[in-house]
């Protein structure tokens, strides 16, 4: 008889990757557990450097309640060149990455992927709450797809063509059905040939169901709290840590009143374009939401669709544009002050803005954060709404509607695009219907999505607070699949 297939679980000592591996186990797979350890420098860590060690004494602990072997594995090299300095990178340049998903691409499904397959693992399970399917598909038509089970592991860590007529399989990666505990986002830059090899045993389960089934088994992790902060880094102090990398350099925080968005003129453009696509949607109603069974909306027929079809690539580009505050100027003047009428210097007064504190570098802020900032003497909270690196600004305004935080489209650059469906990547000229997020646990957003020469445009129907260069955007049909994502 075959013997079972060979898996490894990526163990972290969490409840979530302790019960894939139970569940496997039970499923009657070959089961082995595999911990990483992916960081060692404590700086600006939260927790103190022994908190990954306990980790793996649980996970050490779970394997053997379960009854699998356990492994080590240290990838803090790979993760430190691939993750962490990518990530100091993206904040020099004044983004703010996402390392959760790199670390999914570059380290679990790849360097940790290989490690597994050297201990003889066919395939990888995670404690993700997402929900993978397959279907199978004609090769020679469909481009490439996950690989069929084999019995070595061939397309690790990169493509694999099928022959003509070889029969292969398409990956779908559906939402888990834990709508608080969805973490598909974060698998968004996976490849077919990663997941391919990819298993997530706990994605049809709630969070609840998950946490019972570890208290009945007895497993160590079953009131294990979940992890927070950088994925195998942990919480941090994020401008501490970033300094380890990036210097401190106080610059000033300005404040935007809502003035500025009345004469600027890409603010007023910006406007323009809004009111556009609002007044078309009124004569339309709601776009139209028919469509195959990919789930991308026909938008041929709405007015709303027609409009964005006959904004030219110049439009489009000017439109994901944000507001750039640089003409903000403030300019000095001489008073006197006090009985002795010693001579003093203040700002002008300006009517578009005004210098409310200082920050210790502009790299350490990202746009929509409110905490951190210092500065008081407003009715309601101040959010950063942007920020100039070469400048060394932070520019914010009050109030969670301000102008400033809202945005309708964004723009990923051609070379950022990535299909985790690449049979169903769309073409230049080309718009779908996709529902749409631009962080974790963020809402899905009705949005229309426009290919064109100079990049990907996604255009959303409801103008979104935060649209945070560095991050990913995310597209899902309307089937929860999740088909695509990239940089904005």
């Amino acid at each position: 008889s075959k013997s079972p297939m060979k898996i490894c679980v990526g163990l972290s000592g969490g409840v979530d990757s302790s019960v894939a591996a139970l569940l496997l186990k039970r499923q009657g797979y070959d089961v082995f557990a595999l911990f990483m350890q992916n960081w060692h420098d404590v700086t600006g860590t939260l927790h103190g450097e022994c908190e990954w060690e306990e980790d793996r004494a649980v996970a050490e602990m779970v394997a053997r309640k379960i009854g699998i072997p356990f492994h080590f594995v240290d990838l803090s090299g790979p993760y430190r060149k691939r993750v962490v300095d990518y990530m100091f990178s993206e904040y020099e340049k004044g983004r703010t990455p996402n390392p959760d998903v790199l670390c999914n691409r570059e380290i679990k499904f790849d360097a940790f992927l290989e490690e597994a397959v050297r201990l003889g693992a066919d395939m990888v399970a995670t404690g993700h709450y997402c929900r993978k399917e397959e279907s199978p598909v004609q090769g020679a038509a469909s481009g490439r797809g996950c690989a069929e089970e084999s019995e070595t592991p061939e397309g690790i860590g990169g493509r694999t063509e099928g022959a003509v007529g070889e029969v292969r399989k398409i990956c779908h990666i559906l939402e888990g059905v834990d709508p608080g505990k969805d973490q598909s986002y974060f698998l968004c830059q996976l490849s077919q040939e990663q997941l391919s090899r990819a298993m997530f045993p706990i994605g049809g389960l709630l969070k609840s169901e998950v946490r019972a089934i570890a208290r009945e088994a007895g497993l160590p992790s079953a009131e294990k709290k979940d992890s927070q902060g950088i994925c195998f880094v942990g919480k941090v102090d994020l401008p501490v840590f970033l300094q380890q990398k990036i210097a401190p350099r106080e610059g000033d925080i300005v404040e935007v009143f809502g003035s500025f968005y009345q004469t600027d003129s890409q603010a007023l453009f910006l406007k323009e374009c809004t009111d556009e696509l609002n007044a078309a949607a009124c004569e339309s109603g709601t776009p139209d939401t028919g469509g195959g069974e990919t789930g991308a909306f026909d938008t041929g027929g709405s007015r709303i669709g027609a409009l964005l079809g006959n904004f030219s690539d110049e439009k489009l580009l000017r439109f994901s544009a944000p507001v750039d505050y640089s003409s903000l100027k403030f300019e000095t003047e001489s008073f006197r002050s006090g009985r002795r009428h010693v001579k003093k210097l203040r700002y002008r007064e300006n009517p578009y803005g005004k210098i409310v504190g200082r920050h210790d570098g502009a790299g350490f802020y990202t746009i929509g954060q409110r905490h951190g900032l210092s500065v008081g003497g407003h009715a309601e909270p101040l959010f950063v709404i942007g920020t100039d690196v070469d400048a060394n600004r932070v520019y914010v305004g009050e109030g969670q509607e301000h102008p400033g935080l809202l945005r309708s489209c964004l723009r990923i650059a051609p070379d950022e695009i990535h299909w985790i469906r690449p049979d169903l990547a769309m073409g230049v000229g080309e718009r779908r219907r996709y529902r749409v997020r631009i962080r974790y646990r963020q809402p899905l957003q009705d949005a229309t999505l426009l290919m064109r020469s100079n990049g990907l445009f996604v255009v959303f129907d409801r103008p979104q607070r935060g649209i945070t260069p560095g991050q990913f955007a995310v597209w899902y049909d309307s089937r929860d699949e999740m088909l695509g994502s990239g940089v904005i």
